[in-house]
């Protein structure tokens, strides 16, 4: 794609050319800007971000953004730069010695954008540790090339930890695509759909069905109540509510919207939030259905001790377990 001002921030910032194009018009703001959003190495929140929503941070006015669109999308797109944007991708095709057990799993943690260490690795143990309690056969991978037909075949569900940035190539999207529609499995959690931008718009609005908008800060970690949907078929072994303390997202989107049959809401009167996250209602946990596919993703995540509170567990093992079994109803609200 040419550059443009939707074009990710990571990719500006590597590019002299780009780069030159905002400096000319705003000089010194993107030095303003913390290294957290700067990084040119993926992770980088760089590679989540786009020159048009790093606006605000970089004080352009509306007039300049004008200037700096134009600017931009006159500019060639090299083969250096081409190789450059490209470079953050893979088409490394694992080989798996998988264990013996049923259903197969894998669990995929290529992050681009925002890697938060200890949710990543918190979560691994906790699914390796729930894969040998329940005789579950799981490997894992940080390589989109996992993401082809041949491979996903292997598999009864595709487990996403955390992923956090734009990480499959055009036909890696195509095969995972394809593979829910024959009746794949995908759950997805918490930070793999906690990005402010998504460079691909059929994951964020049909795959996971809402878009993040954000999460308190002041503080950023506070106990809240849960409130369990009781008619929805993974809550038979789910209290009716329960407290716990996590990092709680708020989305621009209601999943119900694309679908969604909702397990989990958020009581919003139970903690404090900035009146710009409210949702009233607000979704936390759901399932959805893509072709033959069974989806489930769970905000719930950040904090590493959320992978051995006992709700979560248990609600955990009951989603894959769904999002594995072929056999298994799916039912969309839409």
């Amino acid at each position: 794609m040419p550059f443009s001002t939707a074009t990710p921030l990571i990719d500006i910032l590597r590019s002299p050319a780009a780069r030159s194009v905002v400096d000319k018009v705003v000089p010194g703001r993107i030095d303003t800007l913390p290294p957290f959003f700067t990084g040119t190495t993926p992770p980088s929140f760089s590679a989540i971000l786009s020159l048009r929503e790093a606006v605000g941070m970089l004080q352009i006015k509306p007039d300049k953004v004008a200037a700096i669109e134009a600017e931009l999308r006159a500019l060639p797109l090299t083969d250096a730069e081409k190789a450059a944007r490209c470079a953050r991708y893979d088409n490394d095709v694992p080989t798996f010695a998988l264990p013996a057990g049923r259903p197969r799993l894998l669990l995929f943690e290529k992050i681009n954008g925002f890697r938060d260490g200890p949710s990543v690795d918190a979560a691994r143990k906790a699914l390796l540790g729930m894969a040998k309690r329940m005789g579950w056969s799981m490997v894992v991978t940080d390589k989109g090339g996992a993401f082809n037909p041949g491979t996903l075949r292997t598999f009864d569900a595709v487990i996403w930890n955390n992923v956090s940035g734009d990480v499959l190539t055009l036909s890696q999207r195509k095969a995972l695509q394809a593979y829910l529609a024959r009746g794949g499995g995908f759950v997805g959690m918490h930070g793999t759909a906690g990005d402010p931008v998504y460079f691909w718009d059929w994951y964020a609005d049909r795959l996971i069905g809402a878009r993040f908008k954000g999460h308190p800060s002041n503080p950023q970690f506070q106990e809240a109540r849960i409130a369990v949907n009781k008619a929805h078929p993974l809550a038979s072994a789910l209290p009716a509510e329960w407290r716990m303390t996590d990092e709680w997202y708020s989305f621009g989107t209601n999943p119900r919207a694309a679908g969604a049959d909702v397990l989990l809401t958020l009581d919003e009167s139970s903690y404090k939030l900035a009146d710009g996250l409210r949702m009233g209602d607000h979704p936390l946990a759901w399932t959805n259905c893509i072709g033959k596919g069974r989806i489930f993703y769970s905000a719930i995540g950040h904090l590493p001790e959320s992978y051995s509170q006992a709700q979560h567990v248990s609600l955990l093992e009951s989603a894959i377990g769904w999002a594995a079994n072929r056999n298994a109803p799916c039912r969309a609200k839409g």
